[in-house]
């Protein structure tokens, strides 16, 4: 036989090395399973999202073919997407953050702050800003450089901020009606072609996470410390000063979340935020983003709240008690999870 004829052994099924460079290719190099593969928990998430949808409108077509129903939705979802996106960063780290509704009360507080003493809402915003960012370094110096846990401190946060917010304004609240012929108002809290403004901001917000997630240094940088703290330190990554960075996001998106729920209710509440931890929380791990660290998906998380958004309305819509809004959450919760443990033990 010559040299030729010879099989390649290196080569699938024993062809020439010209057979298998032209002939063979392994799946996975295909362009659409690569892409189920590197987006599974989101597509998974999705799943759950359609076929509760499909669940709902079953039960009652005629209120979820009504746009009335989704556009009240639309309207308060972007403010729990600015909190759901940073702490898809926060998890992804191996932290958690329970201080972001306290953030949100004490934000949107010093934006009302500022809007009733007369100032423009622009500059209320700003202010808002740098208080988040504050806020969000102060808890995540807290739990890197104080050494504390993060469930421990960042709740404690959440107690302490909430209860300074309470003695301060003795349960009172703020109405801001001026806001309505605001600039900032029709920038940010109007209508556009019927659809709620908020909600493009919100959409940019997860785009610029999503590429900063996985397309910038930092993004891997979150997904090295998450996955292993010591290797990501010996690869030369400050791991103190990425794990402040994800608090400090997470105070940034807790303040502009604040300041959209001002805007959309015209009014400033003492318990501003409250309402958002387990809702937040459900969201981010509805989303695919698991509790070990090193692996997240801020598509997932912003599916993920839009899943949980839908649960409350379309029970209701659906002519079911709102007592079963807590069991469907659970159960959806739950089934997503499991779903989830089951998609990404192949790649952990």
């Amino acid at each position: 036989m010559s040299k030729a004829m010879e099989p390649d052994l290196q080569s699938p099924l024993g062809r020439t090395s010209g057979q298998a460079g032209k002939d063979w290719s392994h799946p996975s190099d295909h362009w659409l399973r690569g892409f189920v593969i590197d987006n599974r928990a989101a597509l998974g998430t999705l799943g759950v999202f359609i076929f509760m949808m499909a669940v709902f409108i079953i039960a009652n077509p005629t209120v979820f073919t009504t746009w009335y129903l989704y556009s009240s939705v639309l309207t308060t979802l972007p403010v729990a997407l600015f909190v759901v996106v940073p702490l898809v960063f926060v998890v992804t780290c191996d932290e958690i953050d329970l201080s972001f509704p306290a953030t949100m009360g004490f934000a949107s507080w010093v934006f009302a702050l500022v809007v009733q003493a007369g100032y423009d809402p622009f500059l209320g915003i700003a202010a808002a800003l740098v208080t988040g960012t504050l806020l969000g370094f102060l808890v995540g110096s807290l739990v890197v450089y104080g050494g504390l846990s993060s469930l421990i401190a960042t709740l404690g946060m959440n107690f302490l901020l909430r209860g300074l917010i309470q003695i301060i304004n003795e349960g009172r609240s703020m109405a801001l009606t001026g806001l309505a012929d605001s600039s900032a108002y029709k920038i940010f809290s109007s209508q556009l072609w019927g659809i709620p403004v908020q909600v493009f901001w919100a959409i940019a917000f997860v785009v610029f996470s999503a590429l900063l997630y996985n397309r910038h240094r930092f993004g891997a940088q979150v997904r090295a410390v998450g996955d292993n703290p010591d290797s990501a330190k010996q690869m030369g990554i400050d791991v103190k000063r990425v794990k402040v960075k994800v608090f400090v996001f997470t105070g940034i998106g807790a303040a502009i979340a604040g300041t959209f729920s001002v805007m959309i209710n015209f009014t400033w509440w003492p318990t501003a935020g409250d309402g958002y931890l387990l809702p937040v929380l459900a969201s981010v791990f509805v989303g695919g983003t698991p509790t070990w660290g090193g692996i997240g998906t801020v598509v997932g998380g912003a599916i993920g709240a839009v899943t949980v958004s839908f649960i409350q309305t379309g029970v209701v819509a659906a002519g079911l008690s709102g007592f079963y809004v807590q069991f469907f959450n659970g159960l959806i919760i739950i089934l997503s999870l499991l779903g989830h443990k089951w998609n990404q033990a192949r790649y952990r």
